[in-house]
């Protein structure tokens, strides 16, 4: 392999639009009006791949390095980058059960019967409301009863009469959601 880190923080300032070689394969193209992407050029199984490593503003020159020797050491296993990439995304995003997320594919899967398409907001709109703030990001299977509790109490002080139907909704829509979403949506058929 050539000579790496060509390329200086101060240098990579002042350059104009165009294509610079960092060495190792890690490239900037940088672009009118200074902005950039920084890619890593490599050859896998006799093809020639470029993949993507972030926005010149949003990856430091460390960065994109640390990133190039990372992907790197994936081509040393004989492996494409690209495809390892978004089998790694893929998996991150299959773990991904929580409230938020199981909320939003249960809405996906409903859509169809509710009146409207649901674009009212009356299903969706009480949990983007009160509950997914507090509980969105806890992941499905350790929201408890002491959490929904939590959540509704501050309600009661708000609206005695709308408490207990919006409570039994929440009780029976949210710990239902799993369960809605894996019958009717792809995403969580296995």
């Amino acid at each position: 392999m050539g000579v790496r880190n060509k390329l200086t923080v101060t240098q990579i300032k002042s350059l104009g639009p165009g294509k610079y070689n960092d060495g190792g394969g890690l490239w900037l193209h940088k672009r009118d009006g200074g902005a950039g992407q920084w890619f890593l050029r490599v050859t896998v199984h006799g093809r020639r791949r470029e993949m993507g490593l972030g926005g010149l503003y949003n990856v430091s020159l460390a960065e994109a390095r640390e990133e190039a020797d990372r992907w790197r050491s994936v081509v040393r296993s004989n492996k494409d980058p690209i495809k390892e990439r978004a089998r790694i995304r893929k998996e991150a995003d299959r773990g991904d059960h929580t409230l938020a997320s199981v909320t939003e594919a249960a809405f996906k899967a409903r859509q169809a019967e509710l009146k409207g398409g649901g674009i009212a907001g009356r299903w969706l709109s009480p949990l983007n409301i009160h509950v997914l703030p507090k509980l969105g990001r806890v992941p499905i299977e350790e929201i408890d009863q002491q959490d929904i509790r939590n959540t509704l109490a501050p309600m009661v002080q708000q609206s005695e009469k709308r408490l207990p139907r919006f409570a039994s909704f929440v009780v029976s829509e949210s710990l239902d959601l799993r369960h809605n979403a894996r019958m009717k949506h792809p995403y969580f058929r296995r």
